[in-house]
């Protein structure tokens, strides 16, 4: 979850993108200001990362927690 114009929301999205690189794995993001329901849920912790549609973590990728998660 990202919205734009949000420096640490870049961040964790190159992280995010490499990570998934190195897994082929694939990925997306959605903008939490493009629906009320997710600016409601996610709006104060932008970005929120999610794996299988859980909540894994927020403000920045833990690495190695997250290829954990993905593998």
């Amino acid at each position: 979850m990202t919205r734009q114009d949000c420096h640490a929301c870049d961040v964790a999205k190159a992280d995010v993108e490499r990570i998934c690189a190195d897994l082929g794995v694939e990925w997306d993001t959605a903008d939490v200001d493009s629906d009320p329901e997710l600016r409601a849920e996610y709006g104060d912790r932008v970005p929120v990362i999610l794996v299988d549609g859980e909540e894994h973590g927020y403000w920045k990728v833990e690495e190695p927690r997250l290829r954990a998660a993905l593998t």
